[in-house]
C-alpha cells in the first residue's frame, strides 16, 4: 500500500466531496472512491436501513443491490447486526464467504452465490431507527487486508462528514422551498377569498388535517390549481 499516494488521493476526494452539488452526487463520489482507494474492492454502495426496510444508494454494481436486498429479505446480515448494536462495532470485515459464517447462516451462503467473495462495511451514521453504512465487496475470498480495512475506515470517516453535511444542506433547501410554497399558497387564498394571513394558514392547516395530506402537498396543489377547488 502506497500510503503517501493514498493520502494525496484521499485529500483530493475530501475536497471534491464538499463541492458536490447534491446528496446523490456526493454519494456517487464516495462509492466511486471506494473502488479506487480500497485495495481489493470490486464494488461499493451505501446501505440505508430505515427500521427493517433497506435502501441502496449509489451502487457501483448490481451486486451491491442484490446483496442489500438479500439482507432485507432474510432480516439477517452484517448491517442488521450493526443496527442492533449502535454503540458497538462500527467496522466489520468478512474475509471469506466460502467458509461457514455461523452468525449469518442464511445470508453468507446466498451472498456467495451472488458472487461475493469477501466484504467490509463501515458505519456512517445512526439516527433513531435509521442507519447508514458504506459497504465494499470483492468477488475474491481474502481480498481485503488490514491495510484495506484501514483505508476503508479513513474513507468512511471523511464520507460520514460529507454525507452529513450534504444531507443537512438538502434538508435546509427543502425547508426553505416548503416555506416559500406555503407562503405562495396562502397568498393565493388571501387574494381569492379575501382572507387574512392567519385565516389563510388556518384553511391550509384544516384541509391538511381533514384529508391527511402533508401541508406542503396541500400548498403545492393550491399553487398548481390556483385554489383548493
Amino acid at each position: 500500500m502506497d500510503w503517501a499516494r493514498f493520502a494525496q488521493d484521499l485529500a483530493s476526494m475530501a475536497r471534491d466531496l464538499l463541492s458536490q452539488e447534491s446528496v446523490g452526487a456526493t454519494l456517487e463520489r464516495i462509492t466511486g472512491s471506494a473502488t479506487q482507494l480500497v485495495e481489493g474492492c470490486d464494488a461499493a454502495g451505501i446501505l440505508v436501513l430505515h427500521g427493517k426496510a433497506v435502501q441502496t444508494l449509489a451502487p457501483t454494481d448490481d451486486l451491491v443491490v442484490k446483496s442489500d436486498q438479500l439482507q432485507e429479505r432474510l432480516r439477517e446480515g452484517p448491517c442488521f447486526d450493526i443496527a442492533r448494536t449502535k454503540d458497538g462495532e462500527r467496522v466489520f470485515r468478512i474475509p471469506d464467504f466460502t467458509r461457514d459464517q455461523p452468525q449469518w447462516p442464511d445470508f453468507a451462503p446466498q451472498a456467495h452465490q451472488l458472487g461475493v467473495g469477501s466484504m467490509m462495511g463501515f458505519l456512517l451514521y445512526t439516527e433513531d431507527e435509521d442507519l447508514g453504512a458504506l459497504n465494499v465487496y470483492s468477488h475474491e475470498p481474502g481480498a481485503f487486508t488490514e491495510a484495506s480495512e484501514l483505508a476503508g475506515w479513513l474513507l468512511a470517516s471523511h464520507a460520514a462528514v460529507a454525507f452529513s453535511s450534504a444531507r443537512a444542506h438538502a434538508q435546509m433547501e427543502n425547508a426553505v422551498a416548503t416555506r416559500h410554497m406555503i407562503g405562495e399558497a396562502m397568498g393565493i387564498l388571501m387574494g381569492s377569498h379575501n382572507l387574512t394571513e392567519e385565516r389563510a394558514f388556518d384553511v391550509l392547516r384544516r384541509y391538511s388535517q381533514k384529508n391527511n395530506i402533508k401541508l406542503r402537498e396541500v400548498a403545492r396543489m393550491i399553487c398548481e390549481r390556483g385554489g383548493l377547488s
